[in-house]
């Protein structure tokens, strides 16, 4: 028995050692595809970056440029409502004017002239009239 329980032995101890190299090839082959894949990842995350940095200043250039077309908006509606009140002042003087204008022209409704000297005093009128 002695030399049965010899081979038994040199058979675990082979089964043994076979385990253990089969063990050790499973053990690098997963450390090195996990280094492979901590490589690969760190790569994606180092691309990842550097695109997020691009859009940051995309983005930042994109807000700029919005914020100079709000402020010219903004100028160009003041501009606007300026220029409406102007308007609105030429109309109430052109009115006024032309208020004066048609008085002036019924203070010499009547006038009739035959010459320059006859026609002075109703143009002294309206001039006077309008002014």
């Amino acid at each position: 028995m002695s030399a049965l329980g010899a081979l038994a032995a040199g058979a675990v101890s082979g089964i043994w050692k076979a385990a253990t190299i089969v063990l050790a090839g499973v053990l690098l082959l997963v450390a090195s595809s996990s280094g492979t894949g901590w490589w690969l990842a760190a790569g994606d995350r180092d691309a990842a970056r550097a695109a997020l940095a691009q859009e940051q200043r995309v983005s930042a250039a994109l807000r700029a440029s919005i914020s100079e077309q709000n402020r010219a908006i903004d100028g160009m509606a003041k501009a606007t409502l300026a220029a409406q009140e102007r308007g609105a002042a030429a109309q109430a003087a052109t009115a006024a004017k032309s208020k004066k204008y048609d008085a002036a022209l019924a203070q010499i409704a009547g006038a009739r002239a035959a010459t320059c000297d006859e026609a002075m005093p109703a143009v002294r009128l309206l001039l006077e009239g309008a002014r």
